[in-house]
C-alpha cells in the first residue's frame, strides 16, 4: 500500500471515529436525561405516551366507522361524493367488469385497504358513472383516482407507473400511492421496490401529472382492455 492510500485510510478512520463519538455522546446525553428524571417525571412521560396511544386508537376507530380498513364497491356516482367528502385520503378504482386488469388491481387494493386504514379504498363501475367519468376524464381502464381533502390530486392510469407489467407487486402499488401522499408510506420514495432496485439503479419520485381544467387530467386516450 502506497503513502497516498495509507493517508486516505487514516482520514476515513478519523471520520468514522468522530461519527462514533458523536453517536456515543448523544446516547450518553439521553441516558443522563433519563437518569435525572424523578418518579413524577416518569409518571408524566407515561401519561403522555398513554394519551398518544388513546388518541391513535380513537382516530383508528373513527376511520373504521367511515368505511376504512376494507376495499368496498360503491353502487353509484352519487355515493362517490359522500364517500370522498367524509375522508381526507381516498383511492377510488374506476373499473369495468370486462377488463381483466381491473381484477388484478382488486387483489392488491384489498390488501392495502387493510394495511393503510388511514385511507379509504373504494371502487366504482365506470358504466354506472358517466358524469363522473367525464368530469375526471377517465380514458384508461383501470384508473385509480387519488383524492386528498375532496380533490383529485393524482391518478394511476393503467399499469404504466407500476412497471408496465401485469405482474407488479403490492409493494409497487403501495410505493406509487405513497408518491401521491395519499397513504402514509414508510419506505424510500426515491427507490420503487422493483428488481431494478437490487441492481442499484436509482429512480426519482414519480412526477405528478399536470393539472388542467377542473383539476383533472389523463395521460392517454386509449382504453387498457
Amino acid at each position: 500500500m502506497d503513502g497516498q492510500s495509507i493517508q486516505s485510510m487514516d482520514i476515513i478512520t478519523k471520520v468514522l471515529e468522530q461519527s462514533v463519538k458523536q453517536v456515543e455522546e448523544k446516547v450518553d446525553a439521553q441516558l443522563s436525561k433519563l437518569n435525572e428524571m424523578d418518579e413524577d417525571d416518569l409518571e408524566r412521560l407515561k401519561e403522555r405516551r398513554l394519551e398518544a396511544l388513546k388518541k391513535a386508537q380513537k382516530q383508528k376507530q373513527e376511520w373504521l366507522s367511515k368505511g376504512h380498513g376494507e376495499y368496498r364497491e360503491i353502487p353509484s356516482e352519487k355515493d362517490f361524493f359522500g364517500e370522498v367528502k367524509e375522508s381526507k385520503n381516498v383511492v377510488c378504482h374506476f373499473y369495468r367488469n370486462s377488463t381483466f386488469r381491473c381484477k388484478i388491481l382488486d387483489k392488491h387494493l384489498a390488501i392495502l385497504a387493510k394495511k393503510h386504514v388511514e385511507t379509504k379504498f373504494i371502487k366504482l363501475n365506470v358504466e354506472k358513472a358517466p358524469f363522473l367519468s367525464e368530469r375526471l376524464r377517465i380514458k384508461v381502464i383501470p384508473t385509480l383516482a387519488l383524492l386528498i381533502d375532496g380533490k383529485t390530486k393524482d391518478y394511476v392510469a393503467g399499469f404504466s407507473d407500476l412497471g408496465n407489467t401485469d405482474e407488479f407487486s403490492t409493494e409497487m402499488l403501495e410505493w406509487r400511492l405513497g408518491c401521491a401522499d395519499v397513504i402514509n408510506y414508510s419506505g424510500n420514495l426515491m427507490e420503487p421496490p422493483t428488481s431494478a432496485q437490487r441492481s442499484s439503479t436509482k429512480f426519482t419520485k414519480v412526477e405528478k401529472k399536470t393539472i388542467r381544467g377542473r383539476g383533472y387530467d389523463s395521460d392517454s386516450d386509449s382504453e387498457d382492455d
